[in-house]
């Protein structure tokens, strides 16, 4: 079927209600696109029930605020808001906090680095929402599809349990490298012996809870776990009686930025999906450390 351009003869309008274009549908293409447009299009489309209680709410700006351009990113560091002001990316979707707590809350905040990002945030009419619970809560996993795929690891994926891979053996010594030549890491810390050959790996990327790491490094089915971080008291001393007691585990701290990343790099080419009406960017927050 061939698209027909209207003539004299025949109005646009005619033509386009022809061709099924409602007045509600022409007056929208005439609407600017909102931050709050842009969130309800994400809660359409995320393929989970959305739920009420939540840390995925607008964390700063009006949310009826004309969105000129999208950033993804982990966090809204001050470097990442001022990098997409200069882009021309005023809608901030992030993954983790902005104001240095899980709930965002900036009763109590105050000083010089504080104003500063809420100086940045003013001066550029910026909106940061975060996108945490529901983007992990999709199915699959939206952290770890990106994970994976900047892994190149889906063909290893185990079909009925998603964080499980089974690669071609090899030493935790080769495996801990590539992982960080793949991931750029300056950072990453390993414990378990170099030389153990490992196959069956588990991944969980962000922050994984002592009985979690527990729990995973007591499968048969797992020779080496992992993760973005955890407490070093909790799950890392665990990992460490394991190797003394003879078992052969390992455990890989990439750390959360380089674990999570990934993840914000898929959800800026899935919004592209959805939403086409302005420019959306990923804006990588970096590994916060360096080994001297």
């Amino acid at each position: 079927m061939h698209c027909v351009i209207p003539s004299s003869t025949f109005s646009r309008r005619r033509w386009l209600a022809a061709a099924g274009f409602t007045a509600f549908h022409l007056a929208a293409q005439n609407k600017p696109l909102t931050a709050r447009d842009v969130i309800n299009r994400i809660k359409q489309n995320v393929g989970v029930p959305w739920e009420e209680k939540t840390v995925d709410t607008f964390k700063a700006g009006n949310p009826d605020t004309t969105v000129r351009g999208i950033a993804t990113s982990f966090g809204g560091t001050l470097d990442v808001l001022e990098r997409a002001a200069a882009a021309g990316r005023n809608l901030i979707i992030v993954h983790e906090p902005t104001f240095y707590n899980h709930e965002d809350r900036i009763d109590g905040l105050s000083g010089a680095v504080f104003e500063r990002k809420q100086k940045v945030i003013r001066d550029n009419d910026l909106v940061i929402w975060r996108f945490h619970d529901h983007w992990h809560r999709r199915r699959p996993d939206g952290i770890l599809t990106g994970l994976v795929d900047a892994l190149g690891w889906a063909k290893y994926q185990d079909s009925s349990s998603p964080r499980v891979f089974v690669l071609p053996p090899a030493p935790l010594r080769a495996v801990a490298r590539s992982l960080r030549d793949c991931l750029s890491i300056r950072t990453m810390r390993v414990i378990g012996n170099p030389e153990l050959q490992v196959s069956r790996i588990a991944v969980s990327p962000g922050y994984t809870s002592g009985p979690a790491v527990i729990r995973w490094l007591e499968r048969d089915n797992v020779d080496a776990l992992i993760i973005g971080e955890c407490r070093e008291w909790e799950g890392i001393e665990y990992a460490r009686d394991a190797m003394t007691a003879g078992h052969k585990k390992s455990l890989i701290i990439l750390g959360h930025v380089p674990s999570e990343e990934s993840g914000m790099k898929e959800c800026a080419r899935w919004l592209k999906t959805f939403i086409p009406e302005v420019p959306i960017d990923f804006l990588p927050s970096s590994e916060p450390f360096w080994a001297p």
